[in-house]
């Protein structure tokens, strides 16, 4: 398990990626550490464990891929369905109003999702980090139309570097075919593989 404390290190380079990733074991000890390449090209270090930890794994791979750091997050008491999302999982369940968080990169993402869900009485759907979105990630709620609203407000009040966001949408009474369709898959491949 990730919690209490998780952080996400961004990188343009993956050779910057993979010595900054190699700084931050070395730096404290980490309970969970997963590194890979996403499109277009980035390279993206997860961290979960101990607080104190986490905090100065994070300081070591911000020092040693100061150049190359696109964005980070840190979340000193991230939220379980944050990190629920992040493994994969999904909640499929139609409710009333859906909002979506798009972003430039991955690490505000994560910051918006668990900003939303600490702030609103809202459900997580998914989060989906760079692969197949050209290195962006997206954040979709579920809930009832209010509290969707007021998780856009605080998901996207977080994001304070210019030019992270790049588009919010409020979709209230989302229609039932739409729900099905997110219930299964947001990858457009994945939902036409074998259909047509």
């Amino acid at each position: 398990m990730i919690q209490p404390a998780l952080a996400l290190l961004e990188f343009s380079s993956i050779a910057s990626g993979i010595n900054a990733a190699d700084a931050m074991v070395k730096r404290a000890p980490i309970d969970v550490i997963k590194t890979g390449t996403v499109q277009p090209g980035k390279y993206l270090v997860l961290i979960g464990g101990q607080v104190a930890d986490v905090e100065e794994s994070l300081s070591a791979g911000r020092e040693t891929g100061a150049a190359d750091a696109l964005d980070y997050v840190y979340l000193p008491q991230v939220h379980p369905q944050v990190v629920e999302a992040i493994g994969g999982g999904r909640i499929p369940e139609a409710e009333d109003a859906l909002g979506i968080i798009e972003t430039t990169t991955v690490a505000a993402a994560i910051h918006s999702a668990d900003a939303g869900l600490k702030g609103a009485d809202v459900r997580l759907l998914e989060i989906r980090l760079a692969d197949g979105l050209g290195g962006k990630g997206i954040v979709f709620f579920s809930g009832l139309v209010h509290d969707v609203e007021a998780a856009l407000d605080i998901g996207t009040g977080v994001l304070d570097k210019p030019g992270t966001l790049v588009r919010r949408v409020l979709i209230p009474q989302l229609h039932r075919e739409m729900w099905e369709n997110l219930s299964s898959a947001t990858r457009f491949s994945d939902r036409v593989t074998g259909q047509i």
